[in-house]
């Protein structure tokens, strides 16, 4: 997926260099988020014992996700939340 990039200035090239850099560790990070959030639904759902670990896990990295700017604060509160109810209603459920 490499776009021809036509910059003539020292500095933008570079820029353009840490752009596709950053681009690939974002999509890494986002792609793992997917997966723990995911794992961690299923886990909820299924009533497993490992359950509440993979939340932990899921709510680190979202954390840490957003902190780090991967993804926007916001976002990454909002699906905490999101992860944590529907924890709780598996939990008052059982």
């Amino acid at each position: 997926e490499s776009v021809p990039l036509v910059a003539n200035i020292k500095s933008q090239k570079k820029r353009n260099r840490q752009n596709v850099v950053r681009h690939e560790r974002n999509k890494a990070v986002r792609s793992e988020l997917k997966t723990r959030v995911k794992v961690a639904g299923k886990a909820v759902e299924a009533g497993s014992e490992d359950a509440t670990e993979s939340v932990r896990m899921a709510q680190k990295r979202l954390d840490k996700a957003g902190a780090k700017g991967r993804i926007h604060k916001k976002q990454a509160s909002r699906r905490t939340s999101r992860l944590m109810k529907r924890q709780a209603k598996a939990s008052a459920d059982a």
